[in-house]
């Protein structure tokens, strides 16, 4: 003799299943718009929403489309260039400090030695510089990485 057990659903509203899940009535039926709760059932007006251990069984859900605001590559050029005071004070006071000056968006920093990946630009205008005094200087687009050597 063979036994049949159908297994009982228990099935219960919006109402029902925003107090088991905690949240409010408007976002249980997005969930039901986005087709996220598991079983759930449109009949006539009002869903049917399958339990699941005693409470309805919502899938993960992604966090929408990627931001467009961050795609733009910077346009701001990085600048290389050799601060020559450094030099005269290395020379003066035997020390060895980076003389290498990168300028890259805000940020200044010093290196002994630079790799610059990519094409770049050297210029030299002796009556326009830079504001640090620099005549001759490095050109680098945004898309070059210049790294210690």
């Amino acid at each position: 003799m063979t036994k049949n057990y159908s297994a009982i659903v228990m099935m219960i509203g919006t109402v029902e299943a925003a107090h088991l899940l905690k949240v409010c009535v408007q976002r249980v039926r997005r969930l039901l718009k986005e087709g996220r709760i598991i079983g759930a059932k449109k009949v006539g007006r009002f869903w049917q929403i399958p339990l699941s251990n005693g409470i309805p069984k919502v899938t993960e859900g992604s966090r929408g489309p990627k931001g467009t605001w961050r795609k733009r590559t910077p346009q701001a050029l990085t600048l290389i260039h050799v601060n020559q005071h450094r030099i005269r004070s290395n020379s003066n006071n035997a020390t060895n400090i980076p003389v290498i000056k990168v300028i890259s968006g805000n940020y200044t920093r010093y290196y002994h030695d630079l790799e610059i990946t990519g094409s770049c630009k050297v210029v030299y205008r002796p009556n326009n510089g830079l504001g640090c005094g620099a005549k001759v200087w490095i050109e680098v687009k945004p898309d070059v990485i210049v790294k210690p050597g």
